[in-house]
């Protein structure tokens, strides 16, 4: 007997589904809409760009986490939904394409923040609409999708539309608090009527997102050292780069992803939804962003030590380019700090806090030593705290998990 779902042209997950080619080729739009963020940054770093480049960032976090938790308990591989994703792939680029331009109102071509905030919209529609045809018979789950739209679509689409046609200071101010609204919608809207069928998966879905983010900052290196010569200064801060972005990997993945796959894994119902909208959505967004933060300050280290006829190897990093280096990495750290005190309140990560700190605070320091000598101290105390966190944890059941 079908169940709605499959009658829908959609095929119900079940636990133990694992990610689908389908979700991986539609993370691939994702990659390009990260790396056109830190363009949008690097362009101009300033307080006001970097923080509307964090607010576009936020904003494309919450397409994706959409259709995350919707390939979660519908296959993302079936017709309908595969359907539905190459759409969204298609308005996604759209947005990926009009990034650079959503700040700058620049004449000719298509308005570049109207288009954004129109595909945006577009994207959260699809989602909700998706997720009605899936569930037909499903009133909890339609309850939730209408005070959804009511409280985290519609008011902040609107904030969205009346910033597009400001600018400036303005602009960003009024797209951050369109943010702030949907995030808070989400979270007022509870964890009744969302499902997590599979943690398994979902805990996999959202490591992918954060190999895909720490690619961005291996593309910066790349991007930093640009058509100049290769020099052993070149190939010592390339090094320094990649064992940075090496060691944010071991923290999550080595520390951080087993601890809060085995939580979400050992609740069911409306507690395992609500750690999976905390952990997973909300406190996974500073690890992203902390990485892009971190690869524009590597990307312009990178540039500095590669470009000797403009910059003596002494040089160090100035301004804000310098804060994001360290400071990137400092949220990476906190945001995983965060994550570990919501899935294990019993233990203390003081090593995150205290190095997470640390980092935030350093970016006056990167300014006053040379922009190789930043990066290796860079890598050298994110190495460090890596190697001092703890490993994966073994199959440890001594722990139970409460709702």
């Amino acid at each position: 007997m079908s169940t709605s779902s499959e009658r829908s042209g959609m095929v119900a997950t079940r636990d133990g589904h694992r990610v689908t080619p389908a979700e991986l080729f539609f993370d691939l739009v994702f990659v390009y809409a990260i790396t056109q963020v830190t363009a949008l940054m690097a362009a101009h770093v300033s307080v006001g760009r970097v923080l509307g480049a964090l607010v576009v960032l936020a904003l494309l976090w919450w397409c994706w986490c959409c259709f995350a938790w919707l390939g979660n308990v519908v296959r993302a591989d079936t017709g309908a939904l595969f359907a539905v994703l190459v759409t969204v792939m298609a308005v996604v680029q759209i947005v990926s394409l009009v990034v650079p331009g959503v700040f700058t109102h620049a004449d000719g071509g298509l308005p570049a923040p109207l288009t954004f905030v129109l595909c945006y919209g577009a994207v959260r529609l699809l989602h909700l609409a998706a997720y009605r045809v899936a569930h037909p018979d499903d009133r909890a789950l339609h309850r939730t999708l209408r005070r959804t739209a009511l409280l985290s679509v519609g008011p902040p689409f609107v904030l969205l539309l009346a910033g597009s046609f400001l600018s400036g200071a303005v602009q960003v101010l009024v797209w951050l608090c369109a943010v702030l609204v949907d995030y808070a919608g989400i979270y007022l809207t509870g964890g009744s009527g969302w499902r997590v069928v599979s943690p398994g998966h979902f805990a996999e879905r959202h490591g992918l997102i954060v190999i895909i983010a720490l690619g961005e900052s291996i593309v910066a290196i790349g991007v930093g050292v640009g058509d100049f010569a290769v020099t052993l200064p070149v190939l010592g801060a390339a090094t320094a780069g990649l064992l940075a972005a090496a060691a944010l990997w071991r923290v999550y993945f080595r520390h951080v992803m087993p601890e809060a796959e085995h939580r979400i894994t050992g609740l069911d119902g409306d507690a395992r939804t609500r750690f999976a909208r905390d952990v997973y959505t909300f406190l996974h967004l500073p690890l992203v962003a902390g990485v892009v933060l971190t690869a524009l300050g590597i990307k312009k280290a990178l540039h500095q030590v590669a470009d000797n006829d403009h910059y003596p190897l002494t040089e160090p990093v100035h301004g804000l380019a310098a804060w994001a280096l360290t400071g990137g990495a400092g949220l990476f750290l906190l945001g995983a700090a965060a994550i570990l005190l919501r899935t294990v309140p019993a233990r203390r990560p003081f090593a995150l806090l205290a190095v997470g700190v640390a980092c935030l605070a350093a970016g006056a320091v990167v300014q006053l030593v040379p922009a190789l000598l930043a990066l290796v101290l860079l890598a050298a105390a994110l190495t460090a705290v890596a190697l001092r966190s703890a490993p994966a944890r073994a199959d440890d059941d001594s722990q139970q998990d409460a709702p």
